[in-house]
């Protein structure tokens, strides 16, 4: 089955547009050359450096270097302030300023790549930076174009960035403790660019695997709470579902524990994938891959097995690995005999061997309530 993508990905592509600039810090008279000038949305970019003209909401360079001492130390005051063209993010580096719906943000870094293990890859198109007007940190998020295909068992998703879904599902989850915040603006080149609330805190693949000293004292000490932390994440999935949503991107790097709050927030909602006979397919599965890994306190993958537990790795069969990653177990009760039956039949849903998948949230949720009860029992 092949089930494609809704939405095209964009990229920004900026107007260029001939122009002759008057320098007004020079006399009057000296033109500049037409071809190294562009125009977007009233700001002028001279020589790689834009120039704030009337439609740049009045800010001058005197104005934003005094906004960016209030908020960094004075090592860290640029010696010049560029603002930048914001419908190239390429353009876009550390210590530029872009102004976004009236407000100038003062950027600081790209963020980094966690998926497919490139923990250290920047992602160019996503930017950490201060509002000079608050001093609040944010995540500067402009359109890109990426495309891929996913395989779950005989299905094959056709993925790609949706940016105009993430800006809807931030209106749809806004004030909700388990979403991430933020709004959205257009760029000059009249494309989504969303502006992020920056959470503090941990992910979840960074937490589960320091709980207890080893499986066991996880299991009996950590696990029931962990579990009911999971229970809630799955809560806010279905109201994405109900409301006719899917997250898109599910993953264990995607939820992180609001160091201010204590309570689990998804995060990254742009990726798309039509839903063809099973809707939310995509998301239960990556529900799935992370409730086998905080049920296994980490990745139990053969590779470990076959050097700490050769005989286990031995009872295995093939039916017994994850769905989707054929390296990790997902028959966890094999490895750790005292994970409750009602729970590992859970997990079963999400092994090789299966031949029923969950279909909505409420099943999932339906199931995990009687291994949540199976635990407190014991």
């Amino acid at each position: 089955m092949n089930i494609k993508c809704t939405e095209p990905s964009l990229l920004p592509s900026p107007s260029v547009f001939p122009c002759a600039l008057v320098d007004n810090s020079m006399n009057k008279s000296a033109i500049r050359n037409p071809k190294s000038a562009m125009v977007y949305s009233g700001i002028m970019i001279l020589e790689g450096v834009l120039r704030m003209s009337s439609g740049s909401n009045g800010y001058t360079e005197k104005d934003l270097r005094g906004m960016v001492r209030r908020w960094v130390s004075a090592d860290r005051v640029p010696k010049r302030v560029r603002v930048k063209d914001t419908s190239d993010f390429f353009r876009v580096d550390y210590d530029d300023v872009v102004i976004l719906g009236g407000t100038p943000y003062f950027v600081r870094n790209n963020e980094r790549e966690g998926r497919f293990g490139l923990e250290d890859e920047p992602k160019f198109w996503v930017k950490r930076a201060i509002d000079l007007l608050t001093g609040e940190t944010k995540v500067l998020k402009w359109v890109f174009r990426e495309r891929f295909e996913a395989r779950i068992g005989n299905l094959v998703f056709d993925c790609v960035r949706s940016p105009q879904k993430e800006a809807r599902i931030l209106e749809l989850v806004r004030g909700r403790g388990d979403f991430m915040q933020g709004t959205t603006e257009q760029d000059s080149a009249g494309h989504p660019l969303r502006i992020l609330d920056y959470i503090r805190g941990r992910t979840l693949s960074q937490i589960t695997p320091l709980l207890g000293s080893d499986h066991e004292s996880f299991f009996y000490d950590h696990f029931p709470i962990v579990l009911d932390e999971y229970i809630g994440v799955v809560e806010a999935i279905r109201f994405l579902h109900q409301s006719g949503e899917k997250h898109g991107d599910i993953r264990r790097d995607h939820l992180i524990k609001d160091e201010t709050t204590g309570r689990y927030r998804w995060i990254d909602y742009d990726f798309n994938y039509r839903h063809g006979e099973s809707r939310f397919a995509y998301d239960l599965f990556g529900l799935g891959n992370i409730l086998v890994f905080i049920t296994g306190r980490g990745d139990v993958t053969t590779n470990r097995l076959l050097t700490e537990a050769p005989g286990i790795l031995d009872r295995l069969s093939p039916d017994d690995v994850n769905i989707v990653f054929h390296n990790r177990v997902a028959n966890l009760k094999k490895v750790y005999p005292y994970i409750p039956k009602s729970l590992n039949r859970v997990l079963l849903h999400f092994s090789a061997g299966s031949q029923v998948y969950y279909e909505t949230t409420e099943e999932l949720l339906e199931d995990l309530g009687e291994a949540r009860e199976e635990l407190e029992r014991r």
